[in-house]
């Protein structure tokens, strides 16, 4: 059986529709045990990478390999060696989770009882063996995600592909799936994300591509892309409206940077160096010319700043497509 250094590798990979490109010179390295978070808006092309990548598309350029078989070439083994999770719940809801997870078994060639076997085991691990007998249609919709990271999990893949898995979710359902994707990664799992969540890539990604028009924009660890909007920020809400454009020019010459005004509000904001020794300036500056703040605090640039900064704020594309 083919080794290789990484689960999940593509170099230069292309998807073309006419005279269009949904996709051009992907290139990504996903390392045994980790994520890799794919984000981009809506059309960027995540989906035609994750399509290619599970055999589902063809692609026009490149190559790529799962677990060290040719994604083109060896479709059949590769399949063997993935699991994917999409969007929608791929069980039926009549069945109980055992009934599913054995049913997926036996789709898998698992004997009858291999295939019981392996159903009470994940249903155990995916902290669903209360509610194995229960029809699905009982489960909240964090159990039913769980119950399809099971059900991608039969064969115990070494690659698993995640493409916005807790679309709709509520926070707690969200934060089960989170748990869950979490222990399958210590377990050695390679996991391939698509979101559109940032929290999520922020939670859960070790290295994350950011995609737009089909090519990768950016890519590095979430706190490196941070690092490219700027660094820590200083924010302060002022009591008085009147006392805005003093206060701009006094934390502008206290921090040396540009202040941002907040449209509609009181609210001030300016990078800064040294955090701490930053804030205490300024608070005390104002307090002594009297000016009343009503709040005041330090923060750190969000990957929703990261994904804005680098795609731009713009509407989404319709298609997947990008102009040759």
């Amino acid at each position: 059986m083919p080794t290789t250094q990484h689960a999940v590798s593509a170099r230069g990979l292309g998807k073309r529709y006419g005279k269009t490109w949904a996709l051009r010179g992907f290139d990504v390295d996903v390392a045994h045990g980790s994520v890799r978070g794919l984000l981009g808006p809506n059309g960027a092309g995540k989906s035609t990478a994750v399509r290619i990548l599970t055999t589902l598309l063809r692609p026009d350029e490149g190559r790529a390999e799962i677990a060290g078989f040719d994604v083109a070439a060896q479709g059949e083994q590769v399949r063997y060696r993935i699991g994917l999770v999409g969007q929608n719940a791929a069980v039926d809801e009549i069945l109980s989770g055992r009934q599913n997870l054995e049913m997926f078994g036996r789709l898998y060639h698992l004997g009858a009882r291999s295939a019981r076997r392996r159903a009470d085991e994940l249903l155990e691990r995916f902290g669903l063996a209360d509610t194995g007998t229960t029809p699905v249609s009982g489960y909240s919709g964090g159990m039913r995600r769980r119950l399809d990271l099971a059900a991608s999990m039969i064969l115990t893949p070494p690659v698993l592909f995640l493409d916005e898995p807790t679309v709709g979710l509520d926070p707690r359902a969200r934060g089960e799936v989170w748990a869950a994707v979490r222990g399958l990664v210590d377990d050695g799992t390679a996991v391939l994300l698509t979101t559109q969540y940032l929290e999520e890539a922020d939670q859960l990604a070790d290295r994350v591509s950011v995609i737009d028009s089909g090519r990768v924009v950016a890519e590095g660890g979430p706190a490196e892309l941070k690092e490219r909007v700027g660094g820590d920020r200083l924010e302060l809400v002022l009591h008085d409206e009147s006392a805005v454009p003093e206060a701009v020019a006094l934390v502008g010459r206290l921090t040396g940077s540009e202040v941002t005004v907040q449209a509609g509000t009181r609210r001030l904001s300016a990078e800064v160096d040294d955090r701490v020794a930053a804030l205490t300036r300024v608070v005390t500056a104002l307090e002594e010319r009297g000016t009343s703040v009503e709040d005041v605090s330090l923060r750190r640039p969000t990957l929703d700043e990261v994904f804005l900064h680098l795609t731009g704020d713009r509407d989404d594309a319709s298609e997947e497509a990008v102009s040759r």
